[in-house]
């Protein structure tokens, strides 16, 4: 099974596939970290 559907005949360059992953997880990762920084309030502590 492929994940790239249209084959336009140019690899992915390996700057924009980190880029693109950053993307993503710069953003989870700090909410995570903001969640961990709650989870005491949640439960009255």
């Amino acid at each position: 099974m492929t994940t790239h559907t249209e084959n336009t005949g140019r690899p992915i360059s390996p700057a924009v596939v980190v880029l693109a992953w950053l993307w993503v997880l710069v953003p989870f990762g700090y909410g995570l970290y903001q969640l961990v920084l709650k989870i005491p309030a949640l439960f009255g502590h």
